[in-house]
């Protein structure tokens, strides 16, 4: 198992690569997202609806094939780099809107009421009042959505992404070794998923002081 490490370590790189990129936009789009279904406008909220369900409703292997082997035939080829990252970044999304909105509406109501009676635009209460009181109570749900995004991540070697799990499939084609090297794939996946559970929660821990 040690010897396989090294080379197995490279693909656990563009594992983490692909994790941090997919939850950072994910995030961006899932707070558009979440104020998008909490607007009053029936239009807006009805379409962020629509995309929270189509998406947790559906698997993110079918999104990535969709994605890496459908968008050609309308004329846009995207790399496997670009198709895991679209993939896990859209369906990132989608959980994370729903992270973000329950922790929005957990805040009470008269905030935004007060902020609005003081000449608030809505954005503004958003910006200044709400979001700061809400992002402590994202680090949990957020930490697990990280975990869970790593593991998934080993379904983008599906399209041909050379992650850890696809390094560790060339591996066994090349050795045929299967115990060895998916023993210490495996571990790699321990090793990573520990850690940021680790660092997760020692911000929650570091956060919940200034509550």
């Amino acid at each position: 198992m040690i010897k396989y490490l090294p080379v197995l370590a490279r693909g656990a790189g563009m594992t983490v690569q692909l994790t941090i990129l997919a939850i950072i936009l994910g995030t961006g789009m899932g707070l558009v997202i979440a104020l998008g279904e909490i607007s009053q406008n029936r239009a807006i909220s009805g379409s962020a609806r629509f995309y929270t369900w189509l998406i947790r409703g559906t698997p993110l292997l079918l999104q990535l094939f969709t994605i890496y082997y459908g968008l050609p035939q309308l004329g846009l080829t995207l790399s496997p780099f670009a198709a895991a990252v679209a993939g896990l970044s859209l369906n990132s999304a989608a959980y994370v809107a729903e992270i973000i909105r329950g922790a929005i509406q957990s805040i009470d109501r008269g905030q935004m009421e007060a902020a609005r009676s003081l000449g608030m635009s809505y954005l503004q209460a958003m910006r200044r009042i709400i979001l700061p009181q809400a992002y402590r109570r994202l680090i949990p749900p957020m930490g697990n959505e990280f975990i869970a995004l790593l593991k998934d991540s080993s379904l983008v070697a599906t399209i041909s992404m050379v992650d850890l799990m696809r390094t560790a499939q060339q591996m066994y084609a090349t050795t045929f070794r299967p115990v060895e090297i998916f023993a210490a794939a495996g571990c790699l996946y321990l090793v990573l998923t520990t850690f940021f559970t680790v660092t997760f929660g020692r911000l929650e821990k570091r956060l919940s002081v200034y509550q």
